[in-house]
């Protein structure tokens, strides 16, 4: 019997698709962490680690360029390869 290897992290975001992931998980993590306890804190408590999970879960989808809610949906923004 042949085992088929499929690879589990197949790149599934286009080259834009990263950089605006990049882009807003960063952002959210200079958001929480600029506001994370100082006097002017706009965000208190589970509101702060929401916004770290998010930003560093987007952070990281854009760097690795995988995501995972598309692989769970089948979903790719990646052009498809040509034809043979």
């Amino acid at each position: 019997m042949k085992t088929i290897h499929r690879p589990v992290l197949v790149q599934n975001e286009r080259p834009a698709d990263r950089i605006v992931r990049g882009i807003t998980g960063a952002l959210l993590l200079v958001i929480a962490f600029s506001f994370f306890g100082t006097p002017f804190a706009l965000f208190e408590g589970a509101i702060v680690i929401a916004l770290i999970a998010v930003g560093a879960l987007t952070l990281l989808s854009g760097l690795i360029g995988w995501c995972p809610v598309y692989a769970l949906l089948g979903f790719s923004s990646c052009t498809p390869p040509a034809p043979r």
